[in-house]
């Protein structure tokens, strides 16, 4: 085994502030994606949402029945 080769490069430490732009230019770039997507007609509503309209749905119509 060769020890490393101490002229070798080692990659520069990241601060919090390019950390940070990173992170904001890597969610910048989700949102762009997902408004082509939506404008190309992919959309798709999220599970959770239909899940919540079918219970509120659902709880309504017992509602109107056992309060009737």
């Amino acid at each position: 085994m060769t020890p490393p080769d101490p002229s070798a490069e080692e990659p520069p430490e990241r601060n919090v502030d390019q950390v940070r732009q990173g992170w904001v230019n890597r969610r910048r770039e989700k949102i762009v994606e997902e408004i082509a997507r939506n404008r190309r007609g992919e959309y798709t509503v999220p599970t959770w949402v239909l899940v919540t309209a079918l219970v509120l749905l659902v709880a309504g119509w017992i509602s109107v029945v056992v309060f009737s």
